[in-house]
Parts: C-alpha cells; sequence; structure tokens
C-alpha cells in the first residue's frame, strides 16, 4: 500500500475537465515531483488532493484512508499540508503571526511552540523578521514564511506549488536546499515546480503531466535524461 495512492481521478472545473483518469502514488519518505506546462493541470491535482477542487470521479488514499469526498479541514488534519503558488499570505499580519496560523489543526496545536522553534531554525531570517509585517518581505523571505506556515501545520504529506516561482537564481538554490533539509527529516513532499532540474535533481520519481493526463513517469534521473523532457522541458 502506497502512502498517498491516486486511481482514476477526473477533475472539472465546472463543465470543462482538467484532469482525466489520473493514477500515481506517492510512497513515504519520498520527494516526487510532477512537471509540466502551463496548463497543464498541476495546480488543479493538487487542489485536488487538499479538498479545494472535489473530483467528479475517482479516488484518493491517503494511509489506507479514503480522502476524495473529506473536507479541506479534514485533509489538513490527516496530514496533507499544500503551499499554494503565490504565498498568499496576511500581509498585515506579522511574519510570527502568519506562521501560528499554520497550526489551527488539533495535532499541530499541541505542539506549536517547538515547531515554531524548529521553523526558525530552518529559516533563521524569520526568527529576525518575526515581528514585521509581511507585506514588508521580500520575494524570497514571503516564500519561507509560506513553507514555513506549512510546517507548521504537521505535514505527513507537505505539496509545495511552484516555490520557486519569481526568485532570483540564488534564493531558488536555497529553497531548494531548505526543501533538501525538509525531506531528510523524513517529511515526504509533492512537488510542482515548473524548474524542471532543481525539481527532479531533488526528488526520487516524477510524473509529466499534460493536458490534464500522465505521459510519463519514472526515477528522477531517468526523466532528466529523456527525450522528450530534455526538448519540451529542459531546452536542449
Amino acid at each position: 500500500m502506497s502512502f498517498l495512492e491516486v486511481k482514476h481521478l477526473d477533475v472539472f472545473y465546472g463543465d470543462v475537465q482538467v484532469i482525466f483518469d489520473l493514477s500515481m502514488h506517492v510512497d513515504e519518505g519520498e520527494v516526487v515531483s510532477i512537471i509540466g506546462g502551463n496548463g497543464a493541470g498541476k495546480s488543479t491535482l493538487l487542489k485536488a488532493l487538499s479538498g479545494l477542487v472535489p473530483p467528479r470521479s475517482g479516488e484518493i488514499l491517503f494511509q489506507g484512508r479514503a480522502l476524495h469526498r473529506a473536507p479541506p479541514e479534514e485533509i489538513v488534519e490527516e496530514g496533507i499540508v499544500h503551499v499554494p503558488e503565490g504565498r498568499r499570505l496576511f500581509s498585515l499580519m506579522s511574519v510570527k503571526d502568519n506562521l501560528i496560523v499554520g497550526a489551527y489543526n488539533r495535532r499541530a496545536d499541541a505542539v506549536k511552540d517547538r515547531t515554531l522553534g524548529e521553523v526558525y531554525e530552518l529559516f533563521p531570517r524569520l526568527k529576525e523578521r518575526e515581528a514585521q509585517m509581511a507585506l514588508t518581505l521580500s520575494g524570497g523571505e514571503q516564500q519561507m514564511v509560506a513553507i514555513g506556515r506549512g510546517l507548521m501545520a504537521k505535514p505527513r504529506l507537505l505539496m509545495l506549488d511552484e516555490p520557486s516561482l519569481g526568485l532570483a537564481p540564488i534564493l531558488v538554490k536555497s529553497i531548494f536546499d531548505t526543501l533538501k533539509k525538509i525531506a531528510q527529516a523524513g517529511t515526504t513532499v509533492l512537488l510542482v515546480e515548473q524548474d524542471v532540474k532543481h525539481s527532479l535533481s531533488l526528488s526520487h520519481r516524477g510524473y509529466v503531466l499534460e493536458h490534464g493526463r500522465i505521459v510519463l513517469e519514472g526515477p528522477a534521473a531517468d526523466l532528466l535524461n529523456d527525450p522528450h523532457v530534455k526538448t519540451a522541458y529542459l531546452g536542449l
């Protein structure tokens, strides 16, 4: 039994189908990348897994439990945490308060002070800026807050949507170095990222999503060397 198992998922926005008969899995302790171009359905897939866009059909099983009809708050309680594209911070709240918001589920609330210390250890800059309003932070610092807020929820599976979007190359490297530490500490990671080289270099396995369908899958190293991936996503 896989840690996360998705079976024959169909997802619609109204009458428009975005995800078609999608099946995939993530094993505990893995880093798995979903790669694909704009409009491929990557963000929609994460929204379906986190309950924000309920699937029309198919199954989502997490540690053997069916979650495809569960509301988002129940999915978070189970340990699936979604760090969305665009950071979505509370701009007029402090860094610390933005982080604390992440610990609203029962499991996380009980240990939030300890988790906050762990987040500050991972992102020392956030400790320095904990009293600042989120809107005063740089893009890289805001991304640190978004990831830190996800960690405050005590994820068993951390899903990240485009964590490097809009960041300078040196900050992209810093974010991926941090994701590596998170994974090494035992958190399973599902990563949607257009920086294919960085994401596959970090991952154990990957899936290529095109027009809402999985068209390729396999070990990350194999995908990095795949002719289609090289041409379509690496510009080689």
